[in-house]
């Protein structure tokens, strides 16, 4: 059995233990924040990598995480995939608060940036890989959420959408960790990468297309 499954599975049974709690405990116990590390709750970084804020939340990472956690786990095989997934998880956690992005007592959680950090190896390694999950190839899904949540950070007021609550940031940074796990372990990331910004360009023609042709408003506007 593939440990993806039971990465999901903590995520869905620590989230239902939380929510059980009281917030101010969890908030201490289980969710990450700078503060709790420098009061000896180390374990809060691995707990808060699978405690949500509630069903949304949950419900919104597990598709990707299926999606991108199995096609990555047949190819890198379990420890790797463990290894990646906790350092993109533990590395957005830390990363902000401690380059002054985020204030110390700022409570993080969620698989979110440990989710990133599978997809961008996914990009890197095969991008054609198809998801009949979300009817797209992993590599233009992965690029498109990137590219999103980078957008997010730069220029929030652009996108419908925000939500200040949701660390965009650290979703930028697990991505950013997963790409040189995803060059070393793949012999054709630069095709790889070349067919992803080729599907990420085809996307922005369709999108800029129904623009024009339907007045709808997309992430470029009504063009």
């Amino acid at each position: 059995m593939r440990v993806n499954w039971f990465l999901m599975l903590a995520c869905v049974l620590a989230s239902l233990y939380a929510w059980q709690q009281d917030p101010n405990w969890a908030d201490q116990n289980l969710v990450f924040s700078l503060n709790n590390l420098y009061a000896g709750r180390v374990w809060t970084l691995v707990t808060a990598l699978f405690v949500h804020a509630g069903w949304e939340h949950l419900l919104g990472n597990l598709p990707f995480l299926f999606v991108f956690g199995n096609t990555l786990e047949k190819m890198i095989g379990r420890n790797n995939h463990l290894l990646v997934f906790f350092l993109g998880g533990f590395t957005s956690f830390l990363l902000p608060p401690i380059i002054g992005i985020y204030s110390p007592d700022t409570g993080m959680l969620g698989a979110s940036a440990a989710i990133f950090t599978l997809a961008a190896i996914v990009m890197l390694m095969s991008p054609l890989k198809f998801s009949w999950l979300f009817l797209a190839p992993q590599g233009l899904v992965a690029i498109i959420y990137f590219v999103l949540n980078v957008a997010l950070v730069y220029a929030p007021s652009m996108i419908p959408g925000y939500d200040p609550n949701v660390a965009y940031i650290a979703h930028v940074i697990g991505f950013t960790v997963g790409i040189p796990f995803g060059i070393a372990w793949s012999l054709h990331w630069k095709k790889n990468l070349v067919i992803s910004l080729g599907l990420f360009g085809i996307y922005i023609v369709i999108l800029a297309l129904l623009g024009a042709l339907t007045g709808i408003q997309t992430p470029l506007g009504v063009i």
